[in-house]
């Protein structure tokens, strides 16, 4: 599958996302950033990609953490995953989090997230009086057991 996309000027330098090895599902996705970037112990930053995509009508992007440095540093991706919708055109920022206990440094060019490309399904809602019965009915969180 072939999708376009747009460098934007201030990742000139920078790899287009790519896939580590041929059994990667994510592309690695790099911080288009001019200087490194601080982000305290419970702290928020959106980090610029420096690229737009064109995705095909039923395709997403899924934006989520890269485990290394979700279990080494406690950096993941705050809405993850995050959704990038086939109608949006704009550059791809991505929401991060440091759950640490220490600041934590993104550099220029680094890889700090991963974008997933998958198909999503479009659902109509039919309003009903009743639902069909299971045997888990509307057992809420736990219900099932441990």
């Amino acid at each position: 599958m072939n999708i376009n996309i747009q460098r934007l000027p201030h990742a000139a330098d920078l790899p287009l996302p790519a896939y580590a090895t041929t059994g990667s599902a994510g592309l690695d996705l790099h911080a288009a950033i001019p200087t490194d970037l601080i982000i305290g112990s419970g702290k928020r930053v959106l980090v610029p990609t420096g690229f737009a995509i064109q995705l095909p009508q039923g395709y997403e992007a899924q934006i989520r953490s890269r485990s290394g440095l979700a279990l080494k540093h406690g950096l993941f991706v705050l809405n993850s995953p995050a959704t990038i919708d086939s109608d949006y055109r704009g550059e791809i920022f991505v929401l991060i989090m440091n759950t640490g206990d220490e600041a934590f440094v993104i550099t220029p060019g680094m890889r700090f997230a991963q974008m997933i490309i998958t198909t999503y399904t479009t659902a109509a809602f039919c309003e009903v009086d009743s639902l069909t019965e299971t045997e888990r009915g509307s057992g809420k969180f736990g219900s099932t057991g441990v």
